[in-house]
Order: structure tokens, then C-alpha cells, then sequence
């Protein structure tokens, strides 16, 4: 843990990561991960105290999360534009099927001008 806080790591590469951690001490990561948890969190808060650094997993953590929030807004704004253009919609088909459902006005005939009858259905 010492060795990768300030950079001099031997056997992996500089990261400071998990990965990198379990390969210094010659541990398979999921071992280190699992079975030694407070290893793990105790190097993660080294890394944030003594670098002044957000760790590796955290960063691409905070990464995902705002994309997936901004995700969500633009969703939320593309369902709110839908269900307007449903209102109007719903209001239109309501118009059209309201003309439908009056006769027409008879426009009254000029000379031998015979109107047609409307459409029965």
C-alpha cells in the first residue's frame, strides 16, 4: 500500500486501484476485495487522504451517475412533451369528431345549382 501511494510499485503498474494493490501484494483481487474489506476501504481512504485524489472506481462511479441523471432529465422532458402532445391530440380528434357528428350548413342554391346530399353512414 505504501509502495503504490507514493508511486514506487514493483510489480504492477502506478495505478491506484484495487487491481493494482492486490498485484503488489501478490493476492488475487477478489481475495483482497472479499476476504479483506478493511484493507480495501483502508487503502481507498488513504488514497483520498494522503493524494487528494477521488479514487479510480469512485470517479467512473460519479461519472455513470451523472450521465444516467442527466438520462433521466432528458427522459423526463421527452414525457412531458408527449403527454402534451397527447392533450392536443386528444383535443383535436375530439374537434374533428364534434364537425362529424353536426351537418353541415346547406349553402343555398343559385339557379340550377342542386346541393349534394351529405353521406349517410
Amino acid at each position: 500500500m505504501d509502495r503504490l501511494l507514493a508511486g514506487e510499485a514493483t510489480v504492477s503498474n502506478v495505478s491506484q486501484t484495487i487491481v493494482a494493490l492486490a498485484a503488489e501484494a501478490g493476492v488475487h483481487r477478489m481475495a483482497l476485495q472479499k476476504r479483506h474489506a478493511d484493507l480495501k476501504n483502508e487503502f481507498y481512504e488513504r488514497v483520498r487522504s494522503e493524494t487528494q485524489q477521488v479514487p479510480e472506481p469512485e470517479r467512473q462511479l460519479r461519472e455513470t451517475v451523472a450521465k444516467l441523471k442527466k438520462t433521466i432529465e432528458n427522459q423526463k422532458a421527452e414525457l412531458e412533451e408527449l403527454r402534451r402532445l397527447v392533450t392536443r391530440l386528444t383535443l383535436a380528434s375530439a374537434v374533428l369528431t364534434q364537425q362529424e357528428d353536426t351537418p353541415p350548413e346547406p349553402v343555398p342554391a343559385s339557379g340550377n345549382v342542386v346541393p349534394f346530399r351529405p353521406p349517410t353512414s
